[in-house]
């Protein structure tokens, strides 16, 4: 059997993925790139075939070698267009951790220049391929909420500012695109991914740049343990808030917290003419009878209707709960890699191209420019900017 030939660059977010695709039996890491030659040991430890895996602190090399197929690229966001396009030249199929880049052009440029390459191009975009998120999904794919015309997405931090790679919280870092694009995204993929029109948007940085809210504090106004050497560089939001119009007449309400006083939270909520849900924990809400495709697939993920009341029951309204679908926090990583690897081998078309990830950063920074200004902003306009 043929087997997927992929390399691993960046080893933070690089680890997740390259243990999926190292645990796929179509797939095998034979590779990792880092500037620290410690991180790659370390990590190659993991792998099935550790003795096996090349390691390269020279990405360029690692581009030039024909015995890799795909590479993951899991370094700071102003790096993913450069490296990107030198995965791309060199006919390696790619996939990028979120976001797609740093700006629109970046974004629009590589996305242009991986689909006129005809290589495989994906976004990792673990909220959207979680259990959850796909569930909900399908179900809004099979019409159970009606007409979507309305979702609320945020997630929020008590104390989540990360203080290991300054390209987070240099410009072009920032909790938006960190933290606001996972339920961006899949708002906007639960939705049917709409065209977006226009953005309004506020974002700043209240705890960031005193170095406050870092990771590893209780709260997010106690001292940071991170040296002002690191916190003094901060140039980015370390929250951001806005609301997005779509051209179905949708609308999304969106917020990102890399540190605040207020609990942790990811949630998404859909509000559907016909039926209703939220995420976390994965709950529909309908007013009866229940729909036969949801009564299917209730024992399949443990569902639990409210108490005293069952899943035949028509009174109004009914909240049904799938306890069963967060069961496996790796399942996304996995689903991930399945994904990407079936698109290389059997030529399934992608369900989260680079192109997604393009439309995902107009709206990010729409939101952002929109900030700046105080004004609406028409994503038109973003396009150029």
């Amino acid at each position: 059997m043929k087997k997927l030939r992929v390399a691993v660059v960046g080893m933070g977010i690089g680890r997740p993925n390259g243990l999926a695709l190292a645990h796929n039996p179509r797939a095998e890491v034979v590779a990792l790139c880092d500037l620290v030659e410690e991180r790659m040991n370390d990590f190659a430890s993991l792998l099935p075939q550790p003795d096996e895996v090349r390691l390269y602190t020279d990405f360029d090399e690692l581009c030039r070698s024909r015995e890799i197929d795909a590479i993951f690229i899991g370094t700071p966001n102003q790096l993913h267009v450069p490296m990107g396009l030198k995965a791309v030249a060199h006919d390696k199929h790619v996939l990028v951790t979120k976001p797609l880049a740093d700006s629109v052009a970046a974004a629009e440029q590589l996305v242009e220049t991986a689909e006129t390459a005809g290589v495989v191009n994906m976004m990792s975009l673990s909220t959207r391929f979680s259990a959850e998120i796909q569930y909900m999904g399908a179900l809004a794919r099979q019409g159970i909420f009606g007409d979507l015309y309305y979702a609320r997405a945020r997630s929020v931090r008590r104390s989540g500012i990360p203080s290991w790679n300054l390209g987070f919280i240099r410009e072009g870092g920032g909790a938006f695109r960190d933290m606001g694009v996972h339920v961006l995204d899949s708002a906007w993929w639960l939705l049917g991914m709409p065209r977006p029109l226009s953005v309004t948007g506020v974002a700043g940085a209240k705890f960031g740049p005193r170095g406050f809210g870092y990771f590893g504090r209780k709260a997010a106004g106690e001292t940071s343990a991170v040296p002002e050497s690191y916190y003094s560089q901060f140039a980015a939001d370390d929250y951001a808030g806005g609301f997005i119009r779509f051209e179905d007449g949708s609308a999304l309400q969106v917020e990102s917290f890399w540190a605040s006083h207020q609990p942790g939270d990811l949630q998404i909520e859909l509000f559907g003419d016909e039926a209703g849900a939220q995420v976390r924990p994965p709950t529909l809400y309908t007013n009866g009878p229940v729909p036969p495709a949801v009564v299917e697939t209730a024992k399949e993920f443990d569902a639990v209707p409210q108490a005293g009341r069952s899943l035949n029951d028509e009174s109004r309204p009914l909240d049904i709960t799938f306890d069963g679908l967060t069961k496996e926090k790796s399942s996304a990583w996995n689903a991930i890699a399945d994904h990407f690897i079936s698109c290389i081998l059997d030529g399934i078309p992608c369900e989260a191209p680079l192109r997604h990830g393009l439309t995902v950063q107009e709206m990010m920074e729409g939101l952002l420019s929109s900030a700046g200004t105080g004004r609406e902003l028409r994503l038109d306009d973003v396009k150029v900017a």
